[in-house]
């Protein structure tokens, strides 16, 4: 998958795995993923480009927390630059792989053809790209205007002096609102729960400052690091004083809203911070839109849609001519491939995952995924250096087969799933995702620097991961 996760894994084995070769299947027909994928109006980065880009090809837009058509670019860019794009197979949709341990290959079928490799590395993450999450809300059908989820977005949607109503509290929502709001006649964003929503400049001022006067390569990895030390301390603060970070994320909205729209209970969630993902909220544009009187909020369930719009549990009935179901994703596990080893159906969830990576009983096979709590290319990009660390052990070893074993007696783990936050889209795929155990290399810390050491500088053999040769 030739998005983020897909060009860093092809950089680092390129540069770092160089006597392997590799080729990149790519189900859809263009470059970029995500930010291909997804076009409707403001889609933008939730994370600084500088930890979000790759840390071997600076990012040097102007905007820190960046659009997704200048993302896009930077992916195009990025894969030419280093010669990955002639490594990309498209319109090669993986449907199903399967292990052999006497040849130590796997063999994968797409809708075109077949090929056999030695090691399977998944860049897919986990959001299902065919389809979004769709509510079957009561009276849907009646509604005489037009309806339009966020992960299908029509090229030629004109929603210019219309009532629009957004529903859902996430970052797509957050994103929509204000981007929409200048164009539209009025914007609601209509949400059953909020969600906690931060504010920060698009640019960052000390950034562009160290840009100014330090060489490029330099400039990037000292804001890198600056970037990961300030987000990983803030995170640690806000586990372990999620009373204080509520008020802080409380207090900060109420200042920035209009008098008419209270805090709470429009801004003031009942859970704590980052048991789901904040909202990042570039430049206040919410905020802004908002004091404008442009767009406006309301927290309330939905009864059932009529003809005009949609009515509430209050009572209240919310005029519309366009409604966007920015009602989540759904999760996958591993691109929906089917796997098998030496003939047995693998269900991805009853397998452990093994350093945030690896799957239990799953022979020279890896899925990449990212962080919650963080940029996403951060954890992506350790992980594929990981994979490389494993490769040349393969080489220097003369073994074919590197497989994680967890024993059942040792590590009994709770049912959870490996991304652990409690948002509705993680616990509609509890039953899909692979699990987490509770210590060690079975559970995934959403912890940068201690992956960071675990990941690139601990021995291979640490009794879990074993070693074979082809049987």
């Amino acid at each position: 998958m030739p998005a983020l996760s897909g060009i860093g894994a092809a950089y680092r084995l390129q540069t770092q795995a160089l006597s392997r070769s590799y080729a990149v299947l790519e189900g859809r027909e263009n470059l970029g993923g995500t930010w291909d994928l997804f076009r409707y109006p403001g889609i933008r980065s939730d994370s600084d480009m500088f930890t979000l880009g790759f840390p071997f090809h600076p990012w040097t837009a102007a905007k820190a927390i960046a659009d997704g058509p200048s993302i896009l670019e930077y992916l195009h860019e990025t894969a030419e630059t280093y010669g990955i794009d002639k490594h990309i197979r498209f319109g090669r949709h993986v449907v199903q792989a399967s292990w052999s341990s006497t040849d130590a290959l796997w063999t994968v079928e797409t809708n075109e053809e077949s090929y056999t490799c030695s090691f399977l590395y998944v860049c897919t993450g986990y959001y299902n790209y065919d389809s979004g999450y769709e509510v079957p809300f009561p009276g849907l059908d009646t509604f005489g205007g037009t309806v339009v989820h966020p992960q299908h977005w029509p090229k030629d949607l004109d929603y210019a002096g219309k009532r629009v109503v957004v529903i859902g509290s996430g970052a797509t929502a957050v994103t929509l609102v204000p981007a929409m709001a200048p164009e539209a006649a009025h914007v609601t964003m209509l949400q059953r729960t909020p969600s906690y929503v931060a504010s920060r400049p698009a640019h960052d001022a000390f950034s562009d400052r160290l840009r100014e006067v330090l060489p490029e390569k330099l400039a990037h990895r000292l804001i890198r690091t600056k970037n990961v030390a300030v987000s990983s301390a803030v995170y640690a603060a806000f586990r372990r004083w999620p009373a204080h970070a509520a008020w802080l994320l409380n207090s900060t909205a109420a200042k920035q809203l209009p008098p008419h729209i209270p805090a709470d209970p429009h801004f003031t969630p009942k859970y704590k911070p980052w048991d789901q993902r904040l909202c990042l909220v570039p430049d206040a544009d919410l905020f802004e839109a908002l004091r404008a009187g442009t767009a406006s909020v309301v927290t309330d369930e939905i009864e059932t849609f009529t003809p005009t719009g949609i009515r509430l549990r209050s009572g209240d009935e919310l005029q519309a001519d366009l409604v966007v179901t920015a009602t989540g994703l759904q999760m996958v596990a591993l691109g929906k491939i089917k796997l098998t080893v030496d003939g047995h159906s693998i269900d991805p969830h009853d397998t452990f995952v093994y350093k945030g990576m690896m799957l239990s009983g799953v022979p020279n096979l890896a899925w990449c995924i990212g962080y919650t709590n963080n940029s996403w290319t951060l954890r992506s990009d350790l992980t594929s250096q990981y994979v490389c660390r494993l490769l040349n052990h393969l080489d220097r070893t003369g073994t074919s087969i590197c497989v994680p074993e967890i024993d059942p007696a040792e590590y009994d783990a709770p049912a959870r799933p490996v991304v652990d936050l409690s948002s509705g889209y993680i616990r509609r795929a509890a039953n899909l995702l692979p699990r987490q155990g509770s210590y060690g290399p079975w559970r995934l810390r959403q912890n940068y620097p201690r992956d960071f050491l675990s990941l690139r500088y601990t021995s291979l053999a640490d009794g879990a991961m074993h070693f074979k040769p082809a049987t």
